[in-house]
This record gives structure tokens, C-alpha cells and sequence, in this order.
């Protein structure tokens, strides 16, 4: 039995370990729902629960689809019963950051989608640059401006509102301009998300990442690069990590001398991921991905 002392002590311990973990850039695998998209919301969920996943990030797709039957408490016991931690919600909603006529309503859509992220346990919700719309230098002052909009919605629900570069974005394609930008909008509830994939597969390098300051990134996607033309990528030839040729270990390295001691979430779109079983594909991911994480030396 434990001792009187041991007991005290162990609470303590615990938390002193956790933040030794967050001082020295510790990160966790995480699993993205569009990586088993076809399995739907629960089964998703439970497969990886099997496999060992405990950090996970929900989808509006497979969450709507489950909210068709049943309801958003039950949403969320699903993800205590199964002892997970949801660490971000792809909020569904495009054109938060760009100048269009669509904004008001994409600011409505997103503070829906922030009530329903709060009553999931979320702190982190995020959108990506998709468009592909022509701009000029005076709408990114007006993008500035939409980020604000967007990190007061959030502020109201205890979220950060994350915006993801993409590299076929006519409007923030690279993590430089990225961070430009919420370094402007200079909002407590808005920050950078960095995905490995856009990162390395767009117009980016690698020496831009000296460029993050501490704490600075509020999540990250974890996903290799294959080797082939740049010109043939798309969002289906994302590897599982250790599988390209994308220089993660490098990458993890220099975000953990940053201070990111966040999750790493695997985003996948290949058929055979998201169509196959999400306990084995959780399984290869995990095999693979900490394998690239221990070699980094942050988990």
C-alpha cells in the first residue's frame, strides 16, 4: 500500500512531470476524423480508442451526421466513455478570413459551431484559407480585421479560433504570411495552425520556422510529404509520417525549441484510410508517427 506521504507527494509529482513535459516541448499523436471519415463519428472514435489514440480531433461532417439520431450530450459521452480528449474541431465554415460578401454569415455560422465545440469540452477550433479568390494588398488589412471578428466570437466560448494555411490558397498560402497576420490582428483568442503537409509541399522552407516565437503556434497537423513532383500533390497524397520525405524530425525539432508541447493530429484523405478500418489504420499511424516522434525526442 502507499504510504501517508507517497499519496501527498504523487499529485504533485504528476503535475511537476507535466510541466517538465511542456517545458522541454513534449507533444502527443493525435487522430483527425477526415482520416476515417468513412467510418462515421462513433466508430471512428471507438477504433482508435483501440488502438492506444487518446487525443483526438472532430469534424463537422461525421459530427452532423451523428447529431441526425442523437443529440450533442451524447456526442460528447461518447468521447468520455471511451476515455478521449478532443483537442480541435474543424469548424466546417470557409471565407472567416478573406474580404467576401458571404462574411456575416460565415461569422454566424462560425459561432454556432463555437457553442457546439464548448459543449464537446473543445478549447481549439479552427478553419482553413481555402479560397482561391484574387486579392489585392488592401484586402489583407481587411483580413486582419476578419480575424478579430472571428477571435471576439471565440473569446465568448473560452475557444481559440486557429487559422490553417493552405498551399493552393490564393490568400494565405504560407506560414509566414500566416503569422504576419495574427501577429497584426494581435487577438488572444487567434493563432497559427501549422500543418506539416502545406508546410513542406508549398511554397514555404524550412528556415521559416525560425520565425515562430515561443508558444506561438496553437496546433499542428501531422502528415508526410511523398516523393514526387510538387506539381502532382493534392490533399489525397498525404503520407502517413515516416512514410515521405518530409524532413519531420527537423520540423518537430525546431517547434519544440519554440515551445509547442501541443498534439500532433493525423490528417489523411486516402481512400484506403478513410475507407478502411480505423482500428488497424490507428494502429499503422501510432506504429509509424511515434516513431518519428521519439527520433525528434519530443514524447
Amino acid at each position: 500500500m502507499l504510504s501517508r506521504r507517497a499519496m501527498l507527494v504523487s499529485p504533485l509529482a504528476l503535475i511537476a512531470a507535466r510541466a517538465s513535459a511542456v517545458a522541454a516541448g513534449k507533444m502527443t499523436l493525435a487522430m483527425h476524423q477526415n482520416t476515417s471519415a468513412g467510418a462515421g463519428y462513433r466508430k471512428s472514435l471507438e477504433g482508435w480508442s483501440r488502438a492506444g489514440i487518446k487525443d483526438v480531433e472532430l469534424t463537422t461532417p461525421l459530427l452532423d451526421e451523428f447529431l441526425k439520431t442523437d443529440s450533442l450530450a451524447a456526442a460528447r459521452r461518447v468521447l468520455t466513455d471511451l476515455g478521449l480528449r478532443p483537442v480541435s474541431y474543424a469548424c466546417g465554415v470557409l471565407g472567416l478570413w478573406e474580404p467576401n460578401p458571404n462574411h456575416a454569415a460565415a461569422l454566424d455560422s462560425f459561432k454556432k459551431r463555437c457553442e457546439m465545440g464548448a459543449a464537446l469540452g473543445l478549447n481549439r477550433i479552427y478553419s482553413p484559407t481555402t479560397t482561391t479568390e484574387k486579392f489585392t494588398a488592401d484586402d489583407y488589412k481587411a483580413g486582419v480585421d476578419n480575424m478579430r471578428a472571428v477571435g471576439e466570437i471565440a473569446r465568448q466560448f473560452r475557444l481559440t479560433a486557429m487559422a490553417e494555411f493552405v498551399r493552393t490558397s490564393s490568400f494565405i498560402s504560407t506560414l509566414t504570411t500566416l503569422l504576419q497576420m495574427t501577429r497584426q490582428a494581435a487577438h488572444p483568442n487567434v493563432a497559427p495552425l501549422l500543418d506539416c503537409y502545406h508546410f513542406w509541399s508549398g511554397l514555404n522552407k524550412l528556415e521559416d520556422l525560425d520565425l515562430i516565437r515561443p508558444r506561438e503556434i496553437g496546433h499542428v497537423h501531422f502528415q508526410d510529404v511523398p516523393d514526387m513532383p510538387r506539381e502532382l500533390l493534392d490533399s489525397t497524397t498525404r503520407f502517413i509520417p515516416g512514410d515521405g520525405v518530409a524532413p519531420l524530425t527537423r520540423i518537430l525539432r525546431k517547434l519544440a525549441d519554440k515551445g509547442y508541447a501541443g498534439p500532433l493530429s493525423v490528417e489523411l484523405f486516402l481512400p484506403k484510410f478513410q475507407q478502411g478500418d480505423p482500428f488497424e489504420v490507428a494502429q499503422e499511424i501510432r506504429r509509424k508517427a511515434e516513431a518519428v516522434m521519439r527520433q525528434a525526442g519530443v514524447m
